[in-house]
């Protein structure tokens, strides 16, 4: 199943502060049945499938433009792996052991 590193950044905020912009995207991933999420602190990872994985990304991009904000970067690297099943924790748990 595809795993998904999502980093959005509004840009030209009042402030320095971004939480509360990230905070409003990444609400949109509790809402969103089949898809696993995990917040990071510099960016979130979302698996499901890619089409779902795509749509979420889509509407995350497209909350700060809700919230004011007149300009947002959204960068995607995606992780699909045709030759098995692999999951976000089978990947770290590679990595650790």
């Amino acid at each position: 199943m595809p795993v998904a590193e999502v980093n959005i950044v509004p840009m030209g905020t009042p402030g320095p502060s971004i939480s509360s912009y990230i905070s409003n995207c990444y609400r949109v991933l509790k809402d969103e049945p089949g898809i696993k999420h995990r917040l990071t602190p510099m960016s979130t990872i979302i698996e499901g499938d890619l089409d779902r994985v795509l749509d979420v990304v889509k509407k995350m991009h497209r909350v700060p433009f809700g919230d004011g904000v007149q300009r947002v970067v959204t960068s995607i690297t995606i992780d699909d792996r045709r030759d098995r099943e692999e999951s976000m924790e089978a990947m770290v748990n590679a990595v650790l052991q």
